[in-house]
């Protein structure tokens, strides 16, 4: 059964489709407004302290900025015996980044945020994937699709990147961007419903 159109209940604070598509598809009417944060990590931060302050951070600066809605916001780490492996900033970058990965098996720490009137709140969702062996040639051939320059370790597990991807342990959503789970507890602990909404 499709669901009606409605008015938006919350505010996603990124300008991420992917983040939009997976609200839409737990039927969550929202607006969606770009945080705009210095995302740069603390000197000695934690990569699971890392994501849960930037999702706080662009909840709270969203909120601040007079949003009335309740706000939702999210951030995504892929990180390797501890280090975080963001996007990467250049050719050079991916490859090696992919390089890294190859054949390994890595971590995708995903916090979600939701900052309403009552209280600010957030979880975080870990996921374990591994990647098969990738050729130099292959991670040639996949930078050249575009699809890795926007992505945490260069790699989209929604997209062309999901060849690469030999098993996964966790939130398949988290990894994607936003973890249906723990924003489902988020709003129904704040009393905001979901399976609402179709997409306008």
């Amino acid at each position: 059964m499709s669901l009606e159109p409605a008015t938006a209940v919350i505010c996603l604070a990124s300008a991420s489709p992917r983040r939009r598509d997976l609200l839409w598809q737990i039927g969550v009417p929202h607006k969606a407004v770009a945080a705009n944060i210095d995302e740069n990590p603390l000197p000695g931060e934690s990569p699971h302290d890392y994501v849960e302050r930037l999702a706080l951070e662009k909840a709270m600066t969203v909120r601040h900025r007079g949003e009335r809605l309740p706000v939702l916001a999210a951030d995504t780490a892929v990180v390797l015996e501890g280090a975080v492996y963001s996007k990467p900033v250049d050719r050079a970058d991916a490859l090696a980044m992919l390089g890294r990965l190859s054949g390994r098996v890595h971590q995708v720490l995903t916090a979600v945020a939701l900052a309403s009137e009552r209280s600010v709140e957030v979880r975080v969702s870990a996921t374990s994937v591994r990647l098969r062996d990738l050729t130099l040639a292959e991670r040639e051939a996949y930078w050249q699709t575009g699809e890795p320059r926007d992505k945490a370790g260069a790699y989209a597990i929604q997209g062309f990147g999901s060849v690469f991807v030999e098993s996964l342990t966790g939130s398949y959503s988290g990894v994607v961007g936003l973890p249906l789970a723990e924003t489902a507890e988020l709003l129904r602990t704040a009393g905001i419903g979901y399976w609402r909404g179709s997409r306008v």
